[in-house]
């Protein structure tokens, strides 16, 4: 049985993510998508508690695909969850430099190797701080995010 693990802030979820846990869920025999608080991003919009609760919903259809939170190196809850590999999306070239940065760092201090799949060029230009901005200033994100990550984004929104 072959495992992968898809790490990442997922705050919030969107369709890119939603097209990688697919592809994968069809590659590999079980897929563990894990959520991090990531410092280098900033004030989340969502905490952990509601990542997961988007992450379960968004990921219900599923049936090899479960979700997890960490706040620990990702080769350590990799190892945990006993993956095989790491499993990472691209949307750019700018993507692939800074995740094969750390595939190899990844690798060098665990042996896990990083598997990208490329998101379809539909999708490429999705990403959560963007789609954060757009909601922040009343746009419409309803074709970015998967129905219940759209309506927990507007109501957030709608309470500031």
């Amino acid at each position: 049985m072959t495992v992968v693990l898809y790490p990442g802030s997922f705050d919030p979820v969107h369709n890119g993510h939603l097209e990688i846990v697919e592809i994968a869920a069809k590659l590999f025999d079980r897929v563990v998508v894990a959520a991090m608080r990531n410092p280098q991003k900033g004030e989340p919009l969502f905490s952990l508690d509601e990542r997961e609760d988007m992450l379960r919903e968004c990921f219900a259809h599923l049936d090899n695909v479960s979700v997890t939170m960490f706040s620990s190196l990702v080769v350590d809850l990799a190892q945990e969850v006993e993956a095989d590999f790491i499993v990472k999306g691209l949307r750019a070239v700018s993507d692939f430099e800074s995740e094969l940065q750390m595939a190899q760092m990844n690798n060098a201090i665990s042996g896990v190797h990083t598997l990208f799949i490329p998101s379809a060029s539909s999708r490429s230009f999705l990403a959560s701080k963007l789609i954060r901005d757009i909601a922040r200033f009343g746009g419409d994100i309803d074709s970015f995010v998967p129905e219940p990550v759209a309506k927990r984004i507007n109501a957030k929104y709608r309470s500031q």
